[in-house]
């Protein structure tokens, strides 16, 4: 007996130590998906790097009492499923929102953004932002605007020269 319960503390401190280490955590309801679509979403989220596990709700809710997120506890009924992003705040919840709207059956019940726990609102605005490439796209873009405006005048000026000169 005393076997399975240091088991379920050590599966409670992963649970708390994912939830404190995490920079984005999304809990959702998948019931009704059946394996083929969740081996896809498992895939899509491994191919982020984003960690997707089934907990047992009890463990689940001693984790985040443990992590001091113990608003998540009414959300943790029924069957949940966590993704844990570790690296990038936007994956995971890019990836489940955009399944989510081509499989009704997965639901989004609640999420962790940098440790602070996020409405449902704030979830889909963060899936709407580019992930972290294509935020670096933006602000290099952002960054060579000046450079090259800076060298179409200078090819304008350089161009109107030439034609002054012929």
């Amino acid at each position: 007996m005393s076997k399975t319960i240091e088991h379920k503390k050590q599966v409670v401190t992963e649970i708390a130590d994912k939830f404190r280490e995490s920079k984005s955590t999304i809990l959702v309801d998948y019931r009704g998906l059946d394996v083929a679509e969740v081996t896809e979403l498992r895939t899509q989220l491994r191919d982020a790097g984003v960690d997707f596990k089934v907990y047992k709700n009890t463990m689940t809710r001693r984790a985040a009492e443990e992590a001091e997120l113990g608003d998540l506890n009414e959300t943790l009924v029924g069957p949940t499923a966590i993704a844990f992003s570790a690296d990038d705040v936007v994956a995971p919840a890019k990836i489940l929102n955009n399944f989510a709207k081509e499989h009704e059956a997965l639901e989004i019940k609640a999420g962790v953004i940098e440790g602070s726990i996020a409405s449902l609102e704030q979830i889909k605005e963060l899936a709407d932002l580019p992930n972290y490439e294509g935020m670096l796209s933006m602000l290099l873009s952002v960054l060579q605007a000046p450079v090259r405006n800076f060298a179409y005048a200078t090819k304008a000026v350089a161009e109107q020269k030439e034609e002054q000169g012929a």
